[in-house]
């Protein structure tokens, strides 16, 4: 779903101090959101674990924005961000990830678009230049038909299921929940994830 640019969206992309230039100042391990929307699970999992360094990508500006309006407000220092769909602008991530976030990725429903879905084999090649060491990737979802989809691609790209939920709320499991997913689960809509890796 498309919003409206913010009125002050330019200034705010213009003055961020946050933009990741391919480094930081520390030998943390680094947790990579791709669609970092609005941000608020990319921000508040810098808060919550500043033993941890976040990037944030969100392909459009205007989303973008609102984002660096948050962070604004706190001034992570373990939080960067980048805007630019993660397919052209891997190179300065090449390499240095540990994690990657796939959060209420859009679903792409027509099969003509299956390309698109970001845990499609296509982009599961792209995150492979990514990772430092072991690839990980953990993601949730309320679509079920993305998940289905994104578990038969994981299992045919090698990757193993550490962890899985039809039902996230329902589990111990440790959670920052993002905006659409506090939205979802208020129509009570379940919240599907999954951790895996190879």
């Amino acid at each position: 779903m498309r919003m409206r640019n913010p009125k002050d969206k330019d200034e705010l992309l213009n003055g961020c101090d946050y933009y990741y230039e391919g480094v930081f100042d520390n030998d943390n391990p680094v947790h990579l959101e791709i669609g970092m929307g609005k941000g608020q699970f990319i921000l508040n999992m810098a808060l919550n674990n500043p033993d941890i360094n976040f990037i944030g990508v969100e392909k459009f500006s205007s989303v973008a924005s609102v984002a660096i309006k948050k962070i604004n407000l706190y001034k992570p220092s373990n939080l960067k961000i980048l805007v630019g769909d993660i397919a052209n602008i891997h190179d300065l991530l090449d390499g240095k990830i540990d994690t990657i976030y796939l959060n209420f990725s859009d679903p792409w429903p027509k099969d003509r678009h299956a390309k698109r879905r970001l845990t499609s084999i296509n982009y599961l090649k792209v995150y492979d230049k990514l990772f430092k060491g072991k690839p990980h990737i953990i993601q949730k979802t309320d679509n079920v038909d993305l998940f289905e989809y994104s578990l038969e691609q994981y299992k045919e790209y090698g990757y193993k299921i550490n962890k899985i939920s039809y039902d996230l709320h329902k589990e111990e499991i440790p959670n920052i929940m993002t905006e659409y997913e506090e939205r979802f689960s208020s129509m009570g809509i379940k919240i599907k994830y999954v951790d895996v890796s190879k």
